[in-house]
């Protein structure tokens, strides 16, 4: 459908993935890189950076709307122009997006926390789903990965990829197991060396383990899973006050803090609860690499085992 080497999304996140570094990197992997847009770009912004994007890569790539943006027909009308394989989307009513993208040949896939949002989507006309467990970092619903991937592929005819709580090769094999046609990482892709996140929010991360995340927002309506530090505890304790209005204005900005200006202490470190398995930082190609051929060698162990079985049962007509 996409034209990519290997069925590995990035996530689009916010000041992470705005520059085109990281989603050409991917791309130029065999993946497929994704420009994060975010509720703020503008629109000249977005210009120049899949412009700079197409420059560093001639392999396809992904654009990330937020429906809020209130630039979004301009940014739609430069996505029409510019070009992308795809568009992904979350927030919001997603009517303009497919009628502005499709019909120019854009691949319309939103990302989904649940299966009656899925089956909506599909209605909607998308072309295929991420479906995204809360396990992941950022935005998050209330269902995991396992118990939602297999339930949407059965209630929907379009592709699935799957996302949230993967990180490595044992991670995409389960999704390909589970009826996935392809994964979405995020988290991962922030301790890779063409990731712009300052040096100090990376060394945070590696140093997490798998109980340093804590989702906050549980009562604004806006579930964000994020890095146990000085902000999330005082979220925390505005949201036993019920101070969501409060919340509102102390998180603003805080996104920026940690991926931009490097404080993952009074940032919001937006990152999943497969960060225990994130220890060190090496290249996107590396990454992608190594997941694919750890990936292949496991379904290949998996099915000598499975043949090995087969062969040690008894033949038909054998007591």
């Amino acid at each position: 459908m996409l034209g990519i080497r290997y069925p590995v999304f990035q996530g689009a996140m916010a000041h992470v993935s705005s520059t085109y570094h990281l989603p050409a990197a991917v791309s130029n992997a065999g993946g497929l890189g994704i420009l994060a847009t975010g509720s703020q770009m503008e629109p000249k912004e977005l210009r120049d950076q899949i412009r700079f994007l197409k420059e560093h890569t001639e392999a396809p790539y992904g654009v990330n709307v937020v429906a809020n943006n209130p630039f979004l027909q301009e940014i739609l009308d430069i996505i029409s122009k510019e070009g992308a394989s795809v568009a992904t989307y979350g927030i919001g009513n997603p009517e303009k997006i497919i009628r502005t993208l499709k019909p120019v040949g854009i691949k319309c896939i939103p990302v989904i926390p649940s299966v009656k949002w899925a089956v909506r989507a599909e209605q909607d006309g998308a072309d295929a789903l991420i479906i995204e467990g809360m396990e992941s970092g950022g935005h998050v619903g209330h269902i995991s990965t396992f118990p939602l991937v297999p339930q949407v592929i059965d209630a929907v005819e379009i592709p699935v990829i799957a996302a949230g709580g993967i990180a490595d090769a044992r991670g995409f094999v389960a999704a390909l197991a589970l009826g996935a046609e392809g994964i979405q990482m995020g988290s991962r892709f922030l301790v890779t060396k063409e990731s712009r996140v300052p040096k100090s929010t990376k060394r945070a991360i590696i140093e997490s383990d798998i109980e340093d995340t804590v989702v906050t927002g549980n009562i604004t309506g806006l579930r964000c899973r994020v890095l146990k530090n000085k902000l999330a505890a005082e979220m925390l304790r505005l949201e036993e006050k019920g101070a969501s209005r409060e919340m509102a204005r102390f998180g603003s900005g805080k996104m920026y803090s940690a991926f931009v200006e490097g404080d993952p202490i009074n940032g919001s470190v937006m990152i999943g609860q497969v960060c225990g398995m994130i220890k060190g930082e090496i290249s996107v190609k590396e990454l992608i690499r190594e997941m694919v051929q750890e990936a292949e060698n496991i379904i290949v162990s998996l099915v000598r085992i499975h043949q090995s079985k087969k062969d040690s049962l008894p033949a038909k007509g054998d007591n």
